[in-house]
């Protein structure tokens, strides 16, 4: 398991290197310089003066040596000054983050206990009626988009009922500014784990193990608590720690929807201003996050299946 561990975290370090440095290519292209340049300084500025201070800032130095410092720096903690709020990166990143991981831990607490049961539900007695309800449940659970559950809360919730205001400008976190971006999050994520758990728990439920156990007397309870729901919840497994890279890129959405100031909100602004170190810290968080929850769903599914530890 350690050498698996190690060479994963040869491959983390080299995948992360390759991305980071294709966005760090791509955000200093020659458009985004000049802009950059113009916002900066005067709209006005002539194509010498927009040189000028680009070769002033450094960006004139060739591309590799440019990133070798961002990336070494980064490493050390300083990822650059943000122009889009006027101070450091790592200033302003840091709350975001924290709110972010707020709002996502709250998302997988309610997201995941109940797709697990709704699957669990669905799989133990494949084609019967509850299983049939529960499958259109979450199938269209995951058929409507972020977007979409966004603006139908806002408008039950929000402008019919008169509750749930959405997030103050204040920044503060309560119930009453927090539950419609968690229950827009958590319905699109609860379809998707529900119908991989029900799809595992169907097939467990027909192994040859369960019909040993049928044919000896066990209840049926006990035929799945005792023997088939933890085989059901190792393919789950994986799609829930897969959860977080697309939480990552739901929060975007969500964020901005309902003006929550985390890291998808921080995220934005940085594309909207040209904010190149602030973009550029937010792709690294957001390779990091990738690879490590990637790096935990292989060791949790090798720890969970020993076919996997054998091979």
């Amino acid at each position: 398991m350690l050498l698996f561990i190690l060479r994963r975290l040869g491959v983390m370090v080299a995948t992360m290197v390759c991305l980071t440095f294709v966005v760090f290519y791509l955000v200093n292209l020659e458009p985004n310089l000049k802009k950059l340049a113009l916002e900066q300084n005067n709209n006005r500025m002539t194509e010498e003066a927009v040189e000028s201070w680009l070769l002033k800032e450094g960006y004139r130095k060739p591309i590799l040596e440019r990133y070798a410092v961002w990336i070494g720096n980064a490493a050390t903690g300083d990822f650059g000054n943000s122009t889009r709020f006027r101070k450091p990166v790592a200033e302003v990143l840091a709350p975001r983050i924290g709110y972010t991981g707020t709002l996502m831990f709250w998302v997988m607490i309610t997201m995941v206990p109940s797709a697990l049961v709704i699957g669990v539900l669905a799989g133990m007695r494949e084609g019967s009626k509850t299983d049939r309800s529960l499958s259109v449940v979450a199938i269209a659970s995951t058929a409507t988009p972020e977007y979409v559950s966004g603006i139908l809360f806002t408008v039950l919730f929000a402008s019919w009922l008169g509750v749930l205001k959405g997030v103050s400008k204040a920044g503060g976190i309560d119930f009453n500014n927090f539950a419609l971006p968690v229950m827009t999050m958590a319905i699109y994520g609860t379809g998707y784990i529900a119908r991989m758990t029900r799809a595992s728990m169907a097939e467990v439920m027909t192994a040859q193990y369960i019909r040993t156990a049928r044919l000896k007397g066990l209840s049926f309870r006990a035929q799945v608590l005792r023997h088939a729901l933890r085989n059901a919840l190792i393919a789950p497994f994986t799609v829930i720690m897969l959860q977080f890279p697309w939480l990552l890129t739901g929060v975007v959405i969500v964020e901005k929807l309902f003006n929550y100031k985390g890291f998808g909100w921080t995220l934005v602004e940085a594309a909207d201003n040209n904010d190149i170190d602030l973009l550029l810290s937010c792709s690294l968080v957001s390779v990091v996050v990738v690879l490590l929850t990637q790096l935990i769903s292989d060791i949790g599914y090798a720890y969970l299946n020993p076919r996997i530890r054998v091979n």
